[in-house]
């Protein structure tokens, strides 16, 4: 690591474990600067709380910005040489995920977001057109573990009269998923189903997102953008952490929920592995 990022640990009163952080990222120089917040803790050997605390001990705001100064002042790891497009939207895409992983240090919000659609029955699940396949994702595993999920993936009035009837059947919540470019569709749903009584869970790409102050819980998860086509890596990680806090909210009926479908498995011999 160039002299000037060691400076960059001197002068400053770390604690011991601090000091054990800044060496580690001296240490692991080659990639110090593309680790995640996790990833620093476990080489570290510490908390990934405390590579946070380290980072404001700096002056930063947070572990993201101590990592983006340690890549301007890297020039990046070692050993990569020039990266072509792809590989620089891959790299954009695991930047992404990073953020995602300090964001999730506090689960605030996605144990609220759990509590409310897992008790909903039936759980309506939107997502319109780019979201569509997140959304089938999202309920199919939503389906092994809560009795009544309707994914809704068609607009138009099929969609009123889903909604409608979701609200009929008893549902209290709703799961949206809505990506850029922000189906019309999609806020005109959240709309009709903030008007019927739901509250409303929105998976976006912002906390900027047009859908993010129409709804009850905004879970931000930025999508890939240096392609052609987004790439959805950090919504699909989002769904899938908000799945394991919708089983841990109730675990004894997810548990006996599982059971149940693996005894199904087994007597219909649905898979070969």
């Amino acid at each position: 690591m160039p002299v000037s990022v060691g400076e960059l640990f001197q002068g400053a009163r770390l604690t011991p474990t601090q000091r054990r952080i800044a060496h580690c990222l001296v240490e692991h120089s080659g990639k110090a600067a593309y680790l995640s917040a996790a990833e620093v803790a476990d080489l570290a050997g510490v908390s990934q709380p405390s590579v946070t605390r380290f980072a404001v001990a700096l002056g930063y705001e947070g572990y993201p910005a101590l990592r983006r100064e340690l890549r301007h002042m890297t020039g990046g790891p070692s050993g990569n040489g020039k990266r072509n497009a792809m590989q620089l939207a891959l790299q954009a895409e695991a930047e992404h995920l990073g953020r995602l992983t300090d964001q999730l240090e506090r689960l605030d919000d996605v144990q609220k977001a759990a509590d409310l659609l897992i008790r909903s029955r039936p759980l309506p699940v939107l997502g319109l057109r780019s979201a569509a396949p997140l959304a089938a994702y999202f309920g199919y595993f939503a389906a092994k573990v809560h009795p009544d999920v309707r994914v809704i993936a068609n607009g138009g009035t099929e969609m009123l009269d889903q909604l409608d009837q979701a609200r009929a059947a008893g549902a209290g919540a709703m799961l949206a998923l809505v990506l850029p470019r922000y189906p019309r569709e999609s806020l005109d749903a959240i709309g009709e189903a903030k008007k019927a009584g739901f509250r409303v869970v929105a998976i976006t790409d912002s906390a900027l997102s047009p859908v993010a102050h129409e709804v009850d819980v905004v879970l931000p998860a930025a999508v890939g953008t240096q392609l052609v086509f987004d790439l959805h890596t950090g919504p699909m990680a989002m769904a899938m952490v908000l799945l394991q806090a919708m089983c841990d909210a109730a675990p004894e009926s997810v548990q006996q929920r599982l059971e149940e479908f693996e005894a199904a498995v087994a007597r219909r011999h649905i898979f070969v592995a």
